[in-house]
Parts: C-alpha cells; sequence; structure tokens
C-alpha cells in the first residue's frame, strides 16, 4: 500500500445500537445519507477492525445499518462511537469548489492581509452549515463558518485558506458598551 493508499477519509460514525438483530443507528457524513454503503469494506481508524454493511436505510436523520457477523444487540451496542472509513483513492475527485473534510484538515488560515491566523483541525457540523475549527498559535480554538463569504479561497496545492472575517469577529461583545441605553425620567 502506497503512502497515497494509505489516507483515510471519514465516512460515518456508528452509534446506538437499533433493535435487538444487531442493527446499528450510523451518522453519515457527506451529501448522500447512503453513500457510505457504496465503497465496499470500511475500516476503523486503527484499520483493525473492518465492516461490511449488509443493508442500510435512512430513518430521520440517521441510516439505521446491519453489518455483515453482527448479529445481537449487545455486539451493536459494543460499536458504540466506531468511526467507519474508506481509503482516499476509492472515493471519486470532488466537484470544483468541493472538498473532503480530510483534505481540510491541516491547511493554514491567512486572513486577507496574509496574516496567519491557525490551522485547520476539524470541519464541524453542529446543524446550522459546516465550521472550519481553527487552532491559532495561542488560545483557544475557535470557529468560522465554511462559507464563500468566509473563506473565498482555498488552494490545497499552496497548503491554505484565506479567510475573510468582520472586524468585530473576535470581540467578546458585539456592541459598544458606552452606548447602553438607559431611560429618560
Amino acid at each position: 500500500m502506497t503512502s497515497d493508499d494509505g489516507q483515510k477519509v471519514l465516512m460515518a460514525k456508528i452509534g446506538a445500537a437499533h433493535g435487538i438483530r444487531g442493527e446499528v443507528r450510523v451518522k453519515p457524513f457527506g451529501d448522500d445519507p447512503l453513500s457510505f454503503a457504496d465503497y465496499g469494506v470500511l475500516t476503523s481508524k486503527d484499520g483493525v477492525t473492518s465492516f461490511e454493511v449488509e443493508r442500510a436505510r435512512v430513518q430521520k436523520t440517521v441510516v439505521v445499518t446491519k453489518f455483515r457477523n453482527v448479529n445481537n444487540r449487545n455486539q451493536a451496542e459494543d460499536l458504540n462511537g466506531v468511526e467507519l472509513y474508506v481509503r482516499r483513492d476509492q472515493l471519486p475527485e470532488p466537484e470544483e469548489d468541493e472538498f473532503y473534510y480530510s483534505d481540510l484538515n491541516g491547511l493554514s488560515v491567512v486572513d486577507r492581509d496574509g496574516n496567519d491566523l491557525g490551522k485547520i483541525v476539524a470541519v464541524q457540523d453542529f446543524g446550522a452549515g459546516d465550521l472550519l475549527e481553527i487552532r491559532p498559535k495561542r488560545g483557544r480554538t475557535f470557529y468560522i463558518p465554511f462559507t464563500k463569504d468566509f473563506v473565498p479561497e482555498v488552494s490545497l496545492s499552496r497548503g491554505q485558506v484565506t479567510a475573510h472575517l468582520p472586524e468585530d469577529y473576535f470581540s467578546d461583545d458585539g456592541s459598544d458598551s458606552s452606548e447602553t441605553a438607559s431611560p429618560d425620567k
């Protein structure tokens, strides 16, 4: 296996058991909730454990999935929290202005003047859209929306994204405390 073949892409994460026959709830990452089942054998992050999808069906926000050789609730419960990966070379090339999360991790982030803001450590989606989690050289991580307005340029070849942040983006308070209103009496 070459080093290019060894790069893994997170496709889904196994959640709670579903029923008594070995099914689990799976949270997929991607536009098509069933796409993780299209790539054959999935592996755990360490590559030691492999998973083959027997059947999968969308149910609300998860995909109820039956994996081969997982035949009862106890086996299914043991899988809670396992992340499912495929090799990067198994995936199609993304369209223009589309990126796999794994391609963004580790990229440096600069502002419009070229000042270093940090590195992307994760791409999160808490329900309102993709967010880039940025780790600065000092301090706590912060998030920026992964939209064209906030991130107009992504250069995988340079290993860098450019962020356009509003001037008050890092202020603790969006308003000036000297402008607080007081009632006239």
